[in-house]
């Protein structure tokens, strides 16, 4: 199974659905001191965080290895009058990752982490963190917290769906998604269903298919600790409740253990 690869074109518009997209990013600014920061953001996609973390004021290095996604990225921070010395857009690989510099903050957002499906990787993307970061530096992992009822249905078909428009293509998109769980490898399939009718009223349909994995809390926190890293606060949601049974979100901020 390939690891997950947007549709460059439909990110920013399949998620604009997403209500809590537009609750990380705030909460994140919120730890941050006024002072200007140094911020790195790992697989950091169309810039839907760097750059509102750019506009507050900090200095931002976001990282992708989607060229498309980077691309979209470049044309959005110079639409907002954004400068490469504000938000600079690097293409590299987040698992072997060498920038000869170190952060004050380093993030990863959007659950992204868990496209990570294998304890190496998962070790390679925490040392490259380990590695940038400065003494007394923060790095802030935001991932669902695992739904033990859903975790207990094998596959669930067709859900959450929504409808967006693509400007670019002119072109009016249904999707839906498929989830397969196999609890024994710690592993969901997740299908993206994409539909639409081009100008000749025939339909179209495309599909994304990728892992994620999903991690516990108390998992979490070996799997930190193991590579060096210690939780210094731990929340459930991005109104800054703490971590509960019920939490939907998992939200670390670490530091060199």
């Amino acid at each position: 199974m390939k690891p997950y690869r947007a549709i460059a074109e439909y990110y920013d518009h399949e998620n604009e659905r997403l209500a809590w997209l537009q609750r990380d990013v705030p909460f994140f600014l919120k730890q941050l001191p006024t002072k200007r920061q140094a911020v790195l953001e790992l697989a950091c996609g169309t810039a839907r965080a760097a750059i509102p973390i750019a506009q507050a004021g900090h200095r931002v290095v976001g990282v992708d290895y989607a060229d498309d996604m980077l691309d979209i990225a470049r044309r959005k921070r110079d639409a907002v009058g954004l400068r490469d010395r504000d938000l600079k857009l690097l293409h590299g690989d987040v698992l072997n990752l060498d920038l000869g510099e170190t952060f004050d903050w380093i993030a990863v957002l959007f659950n992204t982490f868990l496209a990570f499906t294998s304890l190496e990787k998962q070790d390679a993307f925490l040392q490259g963190v380990r590695r940038h970061m400065k003494r007394g530096g923060r790095f802030w992992l935001d991932i669902f917290q695992p739904n033990l009822a859903l975790l207990a249905s094998e596959h669930s078909q067709a859900i959450d769906p929504a409808v967006f428009y693509v400007p670019q293509f002119e072109r009016t998109v249904f999707m839906t998604v498929d989830v397969r769980r196999d609890p024994s490898r710690q592993l969901q399939r997740v299908t993206f269903n994409y539909k639409w009718f081009d100008k000749h009223g025939r339909e179209r349909k495309q599909r994304r298919a990728f892992d994620l994995t999903f991690i516990f809390p108390r998992e979490l926190q070996i799997l930190l600790e193991r590579n060096g890293l210690r939780i210094e606060n731990l929340y459930g949601d991005h109104d800054g409740s703490p971590l509960h049974a019920d939490s939907p979100r998992i939200i670390a901020q670490c530091r060199l253990a």
